[in-house]
């Protein structure tokens, strides 16, 4: 039998998710601002136990947000289910690599430029998970990141001698997928950009 009380207790995948269901929730009725969204959202992705998750919610009200995240509508023209197979990696080594048009995407994917770049289009991609993460490494290279005007971004990255650009991080449509970008780019950049499909 463990020892541990209930906040102490591991976060699991899926606590992560109920927490943002709620956070988005809370910044759709007026409860929070985005700002205090995306900080609070960035805070999710990282928490360690359910006592963390706890800390992010605990002054929202919790009985009307609950139900809002059920009844939160989903798009099915964005988040569908083909049966293809997910791209994962994008890499680039002295050299280019592209990802973009009719690609498929699933919950991750890892984009890595050594001296050279990665272009990752998002505006037309099929995205088969809710939720995608990006695992960027830009090392004395560059990782240009085009997302659709509707989707939720978070950027988690950080730059050492580069940058990690954040202008893209923000709200999107209820229902639409969630893009969470994080990483680091040492001696180069990752850059994120909003546009119209």
């Amino acid at each position: 039998m463990s020892d541990l009380e209930p906040r102490d207790v591991r976060a699991s995948d899926a606590d992560r998710e109920r927490t943002h269901s709620l956070l988005s929730a809370a910044m759709s009725q007026g409860a929070l601002t985005p700002e205090e969204y995306s900080e609070r959202a960035g805070q999710a992705v990282n928490a360690k136990t359910r006592g963390e998750l706890d800390l992010l919610v605990n002054d929202l009200p919790l009985d009307q947000l609950r139900s809002a995240a059920v009844d939160l509508p989903h798009n099915p023209t964005r988040i569908s289910a083909s049966g293809a197979r997910p791209v994962t990696t994008a890499t680039a080594i002295f050299g280019g690599r592209e990802i973009g048009g009719r690609a498929v995407v699933g919950t991750s994917l890892a984009a890595t430029a050594f001296m050279g770049g990665v272009e990752l289009d998002l505006r037309n991609v099929e995205f088969t998970a809710p939720v995608l993460e990006i695992h960027c490494r830009a090392v004395m290279g560059g990782i240009e990141i085009t997302v659709p005007h509707d989707v939720t971004v978070e950027i988690h990255g950080i730059g050492i001698m580069g940058g990690f650009g954040g202008r893209g991080a923000g709200p999107g449509n209820d229902g639409a997928p969630r893009v969470v970008i994080g990483g680091f780019a040492f001696m180069g950049g990752v850059g994120v950009r909003r546009r119209e499909g």
